[in-house]
């Protein structure tokens, strides 16, 4: 007899706050990269290939890299152990396209080494790096396709019943569109934003970082309002749910930072965005959850404790932070 599989090996609510936790992480590392990687391409800067901030940005590309991978993978496990069936359903209807995801992720992150390591010239520069934005749209668009459509289990179904080789892209667009667009244009605004701390003492910098962080702000709100109205029948819920007071408080937020960015206030910029990103994971898990209701509710499922496990994830990531901290610190530290 097969062992039964079917459990949380811990408390739900410890399962939730790691994975909130990690992809908030996650998300700051890659949109770090993501954003930074646009602003670099379509910003203007003083003689930007040999401009000190853009050379820093490209030398802290692979680092950010290996960030956005490695945190990524405890979120990605964390919801699969909630959610199972559903990702792993969903991920099977899109199976080639998904398996792609590491080739092109590993693609990027050559290029992005080959990029920081050679004195390339700018033409080299440009095509390098558009190559590692195709990469991360590319992942991007198949994460909020997959996940968009575990969370529609007739949809998958059908799917499934129509073909199982593994060639289908999630085909209800206007589900994941917008939210997809969301998190770009967040990558944009939080990319300013390091641009902006970067460069406050270069002008040309600080200016760029400002102007993307401004419009890509803009843009994600519209992006994200855009993605809320789109919720049919989820609205009456989602308005019920402290989820619409989490998205008022990322938005009130949000509008603020700008002030104290304007005014060069580091400190300030870095904790409301860091609430802010909070506030959108957790909203984001409310409304997988809202979307499930009536086919699957976690809070039902037996909780069967594996402690040693989470005992040993929670101190090696306890000392990956620190290592990280560490490293940062060596970085923007006083160097000869």
């Amino acid at each position: 007899m097969l062992p039964d599989s079917n459990f949380l090996s811990a408390p739900l609510w410890l399962i939730e706050f790691l994975h909130i936790v990690t992809l908030a992480l996650h998300l700051i590392a890659m949109n770090f990269m993501f954003g930074g990687i646009i602003i670099l391409l379509f910003g203007k800067f003083d003689d930007k290939w040999n401009n000190p901030i853009v050379q820093k940005f490209i030398k802290l590309f692979p680092n950010a890299m290996a960030a956005t991978v490695t945190i990524g993978v405890a979120p990605l496990l964390f919801v699969q152990l909630v959610y199972p069936k559903q990702i792993y359903a969903a991920s099977i209807i899109s199976g080639w396209f998904w398996l792609m995801i590491f080739v092109i992720a590993m693609i990027g992150y050559y290029f992005l080494y080959a990029l920081s390591f050679k004195q390339t010239t700018e033409s080299r520069q440009k095509i390098y790096l558009s190559i590692v934005l195709a990469c991360l749209l590319y992942v991007s668009y198949i994460y909020s396709s997959v996940f968009a459509l575990g969370e529609k289990p007739d949809l998958y179904k059908l799917l499934y019943a129509e073909g199982q080789g593994g060639t289908i892209i999630n085909p209800d667009i206007g589900s994941y569109i917008f939210r997809w667009l969301h998190m770009i244009t967040g990558a944009v605004t939080v990319g300013g934003f390091f641009v902006a701390l970067f460069g406050k003492d270069n002008d040309s910098a600080f200016k760029t970082g400002k102007n993307f962080y401004l419009w890509g702000m803009i843009a994600a709100i519209v992006t994200g309002l855009t993605y809320m109205i789109g919720l049919g029948e989820l609205m009456k819920p989602f308005m019920k749910s402290p989820a619409i007071w989490l998205v008022t408080l990322s938005f009130v937020l949000s509008l603020g930072s700008l002030h104290f960015l304007f005014k060069k206030r580091f400190v300030f910029v870095s904790a409301m965005l860091s609430i802010s990103f909070v506030a959108m994971v957790v909203t984001r898990h409310i409304v997988r959850k809202l979307a499930l209701v009536g086919y699957y509710d976690p809070s039902e499922m037996t909780v069967n404790s594996q402690w040693s496990p989470f005992l040993i994830f929670l101190i090696f990531f306890v000392l990956a932070i620190a290592t990280v901290w560490y490293m940062l610190r060596l970085y923007f530290g006083k160097q000869e």
